[in-house]
């Protein structure tokens, strides 16, 4: 309220000058309604321009290519630039130092593999760095790589662009990927390739890789092990060792087509950290838990996977889903691959002929070099590429063992198309015995876990009460790995 009276200096009230205070009181209301109006039009005058900004930017299809005549109109995939951040600020990676004289040895496969299946190339990885742990020296981690032309951030798969390089750590985490190792592991912490080129690449000592493998009695798992570490051991004066890429990595494909390679490193390697402590990427459990619902529906105060620590052992964090049988079906090109595999009367995999699994696959007689009967070739097929009425034939058989008691839902793990799929499920609803039945094609994912969805599958399949796969398959190899590392009972995982 305008007040109407004042005191003098003595202390009594004295005439009120009406127009003085009039004045005041105008001077104060236009100052308060200036200063209003003044932060009130600042306000609406950056609303108007941040949604003018935000009606140019942004699109809801913003890696949209209009340039490349090849996927011209296709919606480019996501090149994970963040997880390269992350990789980039690890805090082993000492840019800035005056010296590196001081930081641990580290040892760097450039002659990995690449342009294959994340299968493929997890089970070298994971072999790289236990070789790399055994000689007590930093991993040099690589991305997940399908074209090496750093110039070319997209490779082309079947006529659709795919990620050149995908970053490890948008599909794994742990000591594989530069995390901790467990309380009491003196191990070096893992680093990037983008590390070791900057402090190694004028100073790599290149061991041939004929120095080692020329030296050893086969190309079984243990024997490269020991004939890398012991060289490495040799070279412990020397900080940046790199693997010769003349012939190939230190695990060839040779290695892991052998039914027998795992056999004599198995016990070791099982208790490594490399495999105690693997972890699935936040990417990865993340769709594994938006899709939970879909492949095997949660108990009621079971937490997401994402809210486990990841401190945990894998044993721990990856525990078994009762009730879930997953299969793996391989569909599309595979059938030529099977038939390769029949004329060359190839073994399963190394990963999938663990001494502890009961189903063993020994080529039938009858075939030659590069050739094979046509009953031989068919039962090949049966285990490699199965029909839907096979498939519900084995499903069956598996189903009525101890292991699978209780067993209610059924995930298939599949690349097979749509309309295959559905055929398959209402044969497998037609048993008459399964809550749900679902399939790789019915997970939601985004749009950067589209590309890492191998991932998402695999670890499904490595928490299944159940699992049935295919021996052939790396993909199968690789859950197959985890369940017996973490565990499973050996009769829960059985092949085609």
């Amino acid at each position: 309220m305008l007040p109407t009276t004042r005191k003098d200096a003595a202390g009594f009230h004295a005439s009120p000058n009406t127009a003085v205070l009039c004045l005041r009181f105008i001077a104060r209301r236009y100052l308060v309604f200036g200063v209003t109006g003044f932060v009130f039009f600042s306000l609406l005058l950056r609303t108007l321009y941040v949604r003018r900004e935000a009606a140019v930017e942004v699109s809801p299809f913003p890696e949209i290519d209009q340039t490349t005549p090849r996927w011209a109109g296709l919606r480019l995939p996501p090149l994970y630039g963040q997880y390269h951040q992350y990789e980039h600020r690890l805090p082993q990676h000492h840019w800035n130092a005056a010296s590196h004289a001081t930081e641990p040895n580290m040892f760097w496969i450039p002659g990995h593999s690449k342009g294959s299946g994340w299968g493929n190339i997890m089970q070298e990885v994971l072999l790289n760095a236990f070789l790399a742990h055994q000689a007590n020296r930093a991993f040099v981690f690589y991305n997940y790589t399908w074209n090496d032309n750093h110039a070319e951030d997209y490779a082309d798969y079947s006529g659709k662009p795919i990620p050149s390089r995908v970053p490890l750590t948008a599909l794994i985490r742990g000591p594989i990927v530069g995390g901790a190792w467990p309380a009491g592991d003196p191990a070096p912490l893992a680093v990037s390739e983008e590390y070791w080129h900057h402090i190694c690449d004028d100073r790599a000592h290149v061991v041939p890789r004929v120095d080692v493998h020329d030296h050893i009695p086969s190309w079984y798992v243990g024997a490269v092990t020991t004939g890398w570490v012991d060289k490495l051991r040799a070279l412990d004066n020397v900080q940046c060792v790199e693997a010769g890429g003349d012939g190939g990595p230190p695990y060839s494909w040779v290695t892991f087509g052998d039914k027998d390679a795992m056999h004599e490193v198995w016990p070791e390697y099982r208790k490594s950290p490399i495999l105690t402590h693997f972890a699935h990427s936040a990417l990865v459990e993340l769709a594994f838990d938006n899709n939970r619902e879909v492949f095997a529906p949660t108990a009621v105060l079971e937490p997401p996977l994402s809210a486990v620590p990841l401190a945990l052992p894998a044993a721990a964090r990856y525990a078994e889903i009762p009730g879930l049988l997953v299969l793996h079906v391989r569909r599309g090109d595979y059938a030529g691959h099977c038939e390769h595999l029949a004329r060359w009367s190839s073994t399963y995999l190394a990963y999938n002929t663990l001494p502890e699994l009961p189903d063993r696959f020994d080529p039938p007689q009858g075939g030659s070099w590069g050739e094979n009967t046509p009953e031989n070739v068919e039962i090949y097929m049966a285990h490699c590429f199965p029909g839907v009425a096979q498939i519900v034939r084995r499903v069956a058989e598996v189903a009525a063992t101890e292991a699978a008691r209780g067993l209610k839902h059924v995930y298939v793990m599949t690349n097979a198309d749509k309309e295959w799929i559905a055929e398959l499920k209402e044969a497998l609803e037609g048993m008459g015995r399964w809550e749900s039945v679902s399939a790789s094609r019915d997970l939601v994912l985004n749009w950067e876990q589209k590309y890492v969805a191998q991932a998402v599958d695999m670890l499904i399949a490595q928490r299944a009460q159940v699992f049935i796969g295919n021996g052939w398959s790396s993909l199968t190899g690789n859950a197959v790995l985890m369940r017996m590392a973490n565990g499973f009972r050996p009769d829960s995982t059985r092949f085609w």
